[in-house]
């Protein structure tokens, strides 16, 4: 059924056997995360009675309430939102800012301009009703050869007023490498020792479950997320979680939904088993996608291809960079994940002006839920260097196939 070029398969193979030591490792860490979250459902005495569903307001949700009690355990923090209200990862990120920050405040982003989703968000591109309208201020430090500048942070603390730093872990549309844990600790160690008042907040998009530590653990305020990715499992058909200081979270809350009432209101509709469902095969998803993007890199390096991370270096997130070099190569790699899902196979997809984008985009993804980056997806701008952005798949096998396919489009 699935024509591949016969050399490929043999690559495949010898692939395989290359990175074994590097899929035990991943399989380690799904299992103390794993761990992690039966113990969460355990201690919350999770049952049927939490798969209701409420309408209207939401008040008394049992259901919710155990879900953010599980999340914040899941993520050692004192509080968390979880809400299918949350349309995306970007709509959370915009609840936090705005209700983190007042005017006159500055944010300072310390991993460069973030992604390009929040351009208008922050007033980096105008908008009447970005963070800048609200006379909120803005400045940036880029990351240094792949690190924090710490030179630059502490001189920037010590002389300004800064309210929140943002610190976006996943690459974005870059090539720089996403932020490991162990460097998250180190600068949040920095911030802190000179001002304990500045709000550390982590983008902790496309991370969880990577490692086995969260931001909260090390140091960070406030963590936002999507449930379209990593926490939901594939499972959760939308929403998005901010999880951290109790005080945070429920400025967070009153932002979402209105002052005074905060996380009281906010009914799930049917959710709830979902999102259940999502987070208790999280660690197993997150694990899968790994594993494919681990393939994925030693397969593409083999026939010439820039990737970022290799097969054997450590990972912070579900992201694989492949840099093509041309644009026609990017989207016929792209097309050709989309030809290797389960989902709208027979597609084609094009690059296009996506809202919040400042170039072109291609987007393939064969998923259950529009968007979902969990499931196996690819997508990138269209511009030099002609980068590949791969993530997922819910399983590794079904990873390993899409990869294949989208091989096998490039060499046609």
């Amino acid at each position: 059924m699935f024509e591949i070029d016969k050399e490929l398969i043999e690559l495949s193979k010898e692939v395989e056997k290359e990175i074994k030591e590097q899929i035990e490792e991943v399989e380690k860490n799904c299992m103390i995360n794993s761990i992690k979250v039966l113990d969460a459902f355990q201690k919350n005495k999770v049952s049927d009675v939490h798969f209701g569903s409420t309408t209207g307001y939401g008040y008394n949700d049992i259901g919710r309430d155990c879900i953010e009690k599980i999340f914040a355990q899941i993520l050692e923090a004192e509080d968390s939102l979880v809400r299918s209200q949350f349309i995306s990862g970007t709509h959370a990120l915009t609840v936090a800012l705005f209700a983190l920050l007042r005017p006159g405040d500055t944010l300072l982003s310390i991993t460069g301009k973030p992604y390009d989703t929040l351009d208008e968000i922050i007033g980096i591109t105008p908008n009447k009703s970005s963070l800048k309208s609200f006379n909120i201020n803005y400045e940036q430090i880029d990351l240094k050869e792949n690190d924090f500048n710490y030179e630059k942070i502490e001189n920037i603390i010590k002389k300004e007023k800064i309210k929140v730093i943002e610190i976006q872990r996943s690459k974005g549309y870059s090539t720089r490498e996403s932020l490991c844990i162990n460097k998250l600790e180190k600068v949040i160690k920095l911030i802190k020792s000179i001002n304990k008042e500045i709000i550390v907040m982590v983008d902790n998009c496309y991370c969880e479950f990577v490692e086995t530590k969260s931001p909260i653990e090390v140091g960070a305020d406030i963590i936002v997320g999507s449930l379209i990715k990593n926490l939901g499992g594939g499972i959760a058909p939308n929403g998005a979680y901010i999880a951290g200081r109790q005080d945070l979270v429920e400025l967070s809350a009153e932002r979402l939904t209105s002052p005074g009432q905060g996380k009281e209101v906010g009914p799930t509709l049917g959710i709830n088993k979902s999102i259940l469902q999502g987070v208790y095969m999280a660690p197993s998803v997150v694990a899968n996608s790994i594993k494919t993007a681990i393939y994925a890199s030693r397969m593409l390096e083999k026939l010439g291809y820039n990737v970022s991370p290799k097969f054997n270096e450590k990972r912070a997130d579900i992201v694989q960079n492949i840099e093509f070099g041309n644009a026609e190569k990017l989207i016929k790699y792209c097309q050709g994940i989309q030809m290797g899902s389960a989902i709208d196979s027979n597609s084609v997809p094009e690059p296009w002006n996506m809202p919040g984008y400042n170039d072109k985009v291609i987007m393939a993804s064969g998923s259950f839920t529009q968007g979902s980056s969990i499931e196996i997806s690819c997508d990138g701008p269209i511009r030099p260097p002609y980068i590949a952005y791969m993530q997922g798949s819910l399983t590794y096998e079904y990873g390993k196939l899409a990869v294949l396919t989208a091989i096998n489009n490039i060499k046609k």
